[in-house]
């Protein structure tokens, strides 16, 4: 039950940090300090756990210091986090928090997708038939049924789906780089690499301005930085083995729900009755191939 407990909340403080960006830029912040704060700050605290919450740690935890090639490797692996970041929070200028999570949400069948191409092999029955639900869903939650692609600002659909390829990348790397070193050190390089390219794409101005940097820290840094790449990635990391990834990665659909009811709660943002159909049949289309996995077993 801890485990679970670990991984939904870790889900949920994932989904409010739209409705957090939202509320930065219409305080007048923009994009580049925004998602520099977040990630600079978060690899501040990561690294604080690491390096000093670290030396009370044995042998017997079976962690390794990883070598010159791993630092490497995660940090480019991390890179693909600022990037996601960054085009995520983009997307956000231009369409409501609500449609930016549903078009996030598509790493789901680009995962299965890319799968297949890595693996030259067709995937499973229940993967395959989890994308009915997912096609329709998305269909129904981003409203193109009834108002058309006009309606839509073309650039934020474009980041909002740029991040979702990011995001693909991240999760079908991720989980094969520098295995066995420590879950702390480990994503305290990649949300290092993650801040380094963020910086070089767009880079942050409160480095230049201490006024900036203290007010933007103080309205919005340290709940983004706590909220996302700090305790959402330690409280996962301490939920996903507990309970497996699978049953994971179905509970971490909650971060869906989540910026929903954030976005229409504190952003007042309108959400349709087509558009909450289209994010149940999301959540289903997730969970489907697990829920038939299981049922076959």
């Amino acid at each position: 039950m801890k485990g679970i407990a670990y991984v939904i909340l870790g889900a949920c403080c994932y989904g409010v940090l739209s409705t957090f960006v939202k509320l930065a830029y219409k305080d007048g912040f923009i994009v580049n300090d925004v998602v520099g704060i977040q990630m600079f700050i978060g690899a501040l605290l990561l690294w604080g756990i690491a390096l000093f919450g670290g030396r009370k740690r044995t042998s017997a935890n079976k962690y390794l210091k990883p070598n010159k090639k791993e630092v490497l490797l995660l940090t480019v692996v991390g890179s693909t986090t600022g990037l996601t970041g960054m085009f995520y929070y983009l997307s956000l200028q231009y369409i409501s928090a609500s449609l930016a999570i549903v078009l996030l949400f598509q790493f789901t069948w680009m995962g299965v997708l890319v799968e297949a191409l890595i693996n030259r092999k067709i995937p499973e029955k229940e993967k395959l038939l989890s994308l009915i639900p997912l096609f329709i869903g998305t269909l129904s939650a981003t409203n193109i049924l009834t108002t058309g692609l006009s309606s839509v600002h073309w650039l934020g659909f474009l980041y909002g789906f740029l991040a979702a390829v990011s995001y693909t990348i991240f999760v079908l790397l991720s989980g094969k780089v520098a295995v066995q070193v420590n879950p702390v050190t480990k994503t305290a390089l990649m949300i290092s690499g993650g801040f380094a390219i963020c910086a070089l794409v767009l880079p942050p101005t409160f480095f230049m301005d201490g006024k900036l940097f203290i007010d933007l820290a103080l309205k919005f840094g340290i709940i983004l930085a706590f909220l996302g790449p700090f305790l959402s990635t330690l409280l996962f990391s301490k939920g996903v083995p507990q309970i497996g990834p699978g049953l994971a990665s179905i509970l971490g659909a909650m971060e869906l729900p989540t910026a929903i009811v954030m976005s229409t709660v504190v952003l007042k943002e309108h959400v349709g009755a087509a558009q909450y159909i289209g994010i149940l049949l999301i959540l289903a289309g997730i969970s489907l191939p697990k829920l038939l996995k299981r049922t076959v077993s």
